[in-house]
């Protein structure tokens, strides 16, 4: 491989994990929320809600670590209205979660306007750099785009394998799937469906809320209405591919970070495509990969279930 082709190889890989981090934290939380019977399709919601409340909070307290604690905060808080009314009150999980999410667009958007007036693109937020782990960000090819990214890319390595460990080696997460195969053996085997349902919807809230305060912090800098573009849904979508298993989606986010990461690589070759192809790319492989794995994979038995 020439020089010109490896440095361009290494861009696309360290692009692809920068793209794939905020999908993969969003996507983690939906698994743990997805494996208790709940499907929170107002996910999109919560992530915007992060991303507008990390940029506040940021700004506020000029570090990105406030703005991220700051959105962690009110994704929680999402969650638990969202739960409130699925889990307690019975209702429909996709209609509610359509409802959250179109009540998240309308409110942020009016919260940014009265905050920050018609000019508030412009406005300058406290931002994660990327950080360089010695010896390892050397490592060819591969070594940048692993070790020499934003502190909240290093965060979602130590979450994606704890999320594992106790959602599928500990007895919290034996029974989270319990509650998420049959709610009714669960219940008369002396678990809290209820409280282990609210308690996952609100971390899988929580997860989606930092995942916007990512986009925002570690990514964009700035924060523009409606930016989250669609990535909740992309989100729930890998949890399918990733077969409901906190690696599998770890793997599948990668992939739809790739995608999303070609349009740098078609700028760096300097391919001419239209760019709405470009865009449009995620969006494709989310249906391709749903057409092809979706089918086959099995969800949990009780999944959208009251």
């Amino acid at each position: 491989m020439n020089p010109e082709s490896t440095v361009a190889l290494a861009a696309f890989l360290e692009a692809t994990v920068r793209v794939a981090t905020p999908l993969a934290l969003a996507a983690v939380g939906e698994t743990v929320t997805q494996r208790s019977g709940v499907i929170n399709i107002g996910l999109e919601g919560a992530m915007l809600v992060g991303a507008l409340t990390g940029t506040v909070a940021g700004i506020a307290a000029g570090s990105p670590w406030i703005g991220l604690a700051g959105a962690a905060v009110a994704g929680l808080i999402v969650g638990w209205l969202f739960a409130i009314v699925t889990v307690r009150g019975r209702g429909d999980q996709i209609v509610v979660g359509t409802a959250f999410t179109l009540g998240a667009i309308g409110l942020t958007g009016a919260w940014y306007r009265a905050a920050f007036g018609a000019t508030g693109a412009a406005l300058s937020v406290p931002a994660f750099t990327p950080v360089e782990v010695p010896l390892l960000s050397s490592i060819p090819v591969i070594g940048r785009a692993l070790f020499a990214q934003p502190a909240p890319t290093y965060l979602l390595y130590a979450v994606v394998p704890a999320i594992w460990i106790v959602v599928m080696r500990t007895q919290p997460g034996l029974a989270l799937r319990a509650t998420g195969e049959s709610p009714e053996a669960a219940a008369a085997a002396g678990i809290n469906v209820s409280g282990t349902r609210t308690a996952a919807t609100m971390f899988g809230a929580m997860m989606g809320g930092v995942a916007g305060a990512v986009l925002v912090l570690a990514q964009a800098g700035t924060f523009a209405e409606r930016m989250t573009a669609g990535r909740g849904f992309i989100a729930i979508a890998i949890v399918v591919l990733g077969r409901w298993h906190p690696l599998g989606v770890a793997a599948a986010a990668l992939l739809f970070g790739a995608a999303s990461a070609m349009q740098y690589a078609f700028q760096a070759a300097g391919v001419s495509v239209p760019y709405q192809i470009v865009l449009m790319l995620p969006y494709v492989v989310t249906l391709l990969a749903l057409a092809g794995v979706g089918g086959r994979a099995r969800a949990p038995a009780a999944l959208g279930r009251a």
